[in-house]
């Protein structure tokens, strides 16, 4: 009864206390898409993310209701760093929506201009930069400041150093750039939400040496398909000795302190009820340590390494390609060693039995595409007579006017599609997730291999199948499973069969190579499809932006040499950067990987139309 009564206490005292205006908050979730076309529309970084940012919290005063609820201690600021643009989850601040929903876009039209320097100089004149570029802007800034300044304490209720203090940010609001210096003050200045974060949340960890556990690329691409991406804090601290909460014997001083080390393992597929980010937003700053004990998954990710006598057969020494470096703007030479693999202890076989119905309704289908024949009339040589060109010429000399020199044959001459497609699919170890309760990405992706290759047997068109993983930036595994010389035959078909997850992702160094051999085609349409489950990444810094920003340099130089790249991708999160990398109209999003397939005939008979 006591407990009950506590909770209904508890939950009263949290409505009371709380501030927001729920009824008209606007939510991330709503304008994120509108959001990142706006930020980049404006001249943002095309590169960065939009995300949901964690409360951090203030420090200032509360009013005697917040105090005893215990509430109104953090807030959500908005900020932008090199990998992301971070915008409060929710706005609820004002009473009505409109203004709610314009602060998001002011947040973001700041951040597009803030630039290095003092918090409070910074966002005045950042403040002034998007007046001056934008003057539609400062009708709606000015309705914010005064919802919030009516918000803002009282000056005239404040000790003397605070109100001071109070009256110099009112006076930055009300005009930015009037005001150079922001005076202390005992307590910390009310949050300013019509600005960016003073002190955006790091994680401060030093560099360490990343693990070489495989795992850590399949959680990162699992974690791509949550939806908690708000940022949090972190730090790196030593692992403390006997921290274990469940002993009975520890001084009295510790009990506060029990929660501050929790030992936490690397989910396995057994855990599927764990939530991670529910512990997760439990603490204000999280502490890791790096134990030095070995996991299990290290062994298991071992047991995956296949041995020098069962591994496809090295074509060569490999062959050393640049990579881009986004910071510094330059193309690092001779940076990855890509190595070209065949699998030659492939056994040949047939298409799969459960593919045989599918297979011959799709070449069925693109029969209509295969090259026909046409009749070329009014030749001056050819196999039969032009009836109709006979006819125009004997009637002309009839009438005796001067006929133009015509031909009076037809010849017969067959049409040809004069292109040529390379399909380049990630074979990284992410793609043994399973899809449903039958199959696994890499299981989907050989059906769609085997399915694409009958679809293009049947047209004659040129077409190359070739697979990619990686192990860092020296070792960038290149299976060569048709090249463009050769026929489809059993042969081809073995290799598909062959195909496994393995390692990671560092897909710019794959494009490079796949360039360079669709280039050697002589072919005048030439498209270059990728067949992905994720974002680019590897062992070494080839994660995040980096990654990113490397795979889009190697798609624009494919566009530069003429080639048309397009990409086929069964990631859920994929909009999120697949615009940045492709360009709009440049991919597609595959829903149902079950379905992939079916759809990737039809889309390439769409692409080559």
């Amino acid at each position: 009864m006591e407990e009950a009564a506590g909770k209904l206490w508890d939950r009263f005292m949290m409505r009371v206390a709380d501030t927001r205006h729920p009824e008209a908050a606007v939510t991330l979730t709503e304008i994120s898409r509108t959001a990142g076309i706006f930020f980049r529309a404006l001249g943002g970084d095309s590169g960065l993310d939009v995300k949901a940012a964690q409360a951090t919290e203030h420090g200032a005063r509360r009013n005697w209701l917040q105090r005893l609820a215990g509430s109104g201690t953090q807030t959500e600021f908005a900020w932008r760093e090199d990998e992301a643009l971070y915008l409060p989850n929710e706005i609820a601040l004002f009473s009505q929506r409109t203004l709610n929903r314009n602060l998001y876009f002011w947040l973001i039209a700041l951040a597009v201009e803030i630039q290095d320097g003092d918090w409070f100089t910074e966002n005045q004149q950042a403040s002034l930069r998007v007046f001056e570029r934008y003057p539609g802007f400062k009708t709606r800034y000015q309705q914010l400041v005064e919802a919030a300044l009516l918000l803002r304490p009282n000056p005239a209720t404040l000790p003397q150093d605070e109100a001071a203090r109070e009256q110099i940010l009112r006076a930055a609001l009300l005009a930015p750039g009037s005001v150079a210096n922001l005076p202390t003050a005992h307590k910390p200045w009310q949050p300013v939400h019509l600005w960016l974060h003073p002190h955006p949340p790091t994680a401060d960890l030093p560099s360490t040496k990343r693990s070489d556990d495989p795992t850590d690329a399949e959680s990162t691409k699992r974690d791509r398909i949550q939806n908690d991406t708000r940022r949090r804090k972190a730090q790196r601290v030593d692992m403390p000795e006997d921290k274990n909460g469940m002993m009975l014997f520890f001084r009295a001083e510790s009990i506060l302190s029990w929660a501050d080390y929790i030992r936490v393992n690397r989910p396995t597929e057994d855990d599927e009820d764990s939530d991670p980010t529910q512990a997760a937003d439990d603490f204000k700053r999280m502490s890791i340590a790096r134990d030095g004990k070995t996991s299990a998954a290290r062994v298991r990710f071992d047991l995956d390494l296949p041995p020098e006598h069962a591994d496809d057969t090295p074509l060569g020494p490999g062959i050393l390609l640049p990579e881009w470096q986004h910071k510094k703007q330059r193309l690092q030479a001779d940076y990855c060693r890509l190595q070209p693999l065949l699998a030659t202890a492939a056994q040949p076989c047939n298409l799969p039995p459960h593919l045989a119905l599918t297979a011959q309704r799709i070449r069925r289908q693109f029969e209509a595409l295969t090259p026909g024949r046409i009749w070329l009339r009014r030749q001056l040589d050819g196999s039969e007579l032009d009836m109709d060109a006979c006819i125009e010429h004997a009637s002309d000399r009839h009438l005796k006017r001067p006929a133009p020199e015509r031909g009076l044959y037809k010849s017969i001459r067959a049409q040809q599609r004069d292109l040529a497609c390379l399909l380049l699919a990630d074979l990284s170890l992410s793609t043994d997730a399973y899809v449903n309760n039958e199959a696994r990405v890499i299981d989907v992706i050989r059906d769609t291999l085997f399915l694409f290759s009958e679809a293009l047997s049947v047209t004659g068109d040129q077409f190359g199948l070739y697979g990619f993983s990686s192990l860092r930036r020296d070792n960038v595994r290149f299976h060569v499973l048709k090249d463009f010389a050769e026929r489809y035959n059993p042969q081809t078909r073995g290799r598909i069969a062959a195909i496994k997850p393995g390692y990671y992702t560092r897909m710019g160094a794959a494009i490079r190579h796949a360039t360079t051999i669709l280039g050697e085609q002589r072919a005048q349409q030439r498209l270059l499809l990728i067949l992905t489950d994720g974002k680019p990444n590897d062992l070494d810094q080839y994660e995040g932006r980096y990654g990113i920003e490397d795979t889009r340099h190697a798609i624009m130089q494919a566009r530069e040499q003429g080639l048309q790249p397009f990409c086929v991708t069964v990631d859920e999160k994929a909009a999120d950067y697949l615009s940045h990398l492709f360009g709009l109209g440049r991919y597609v999003v595959i829903r149902k990987p079950a379905d992939l397939p079916k759809l990737l005939p039809r889309l390439y008979a769409q692409l080559t139309r």
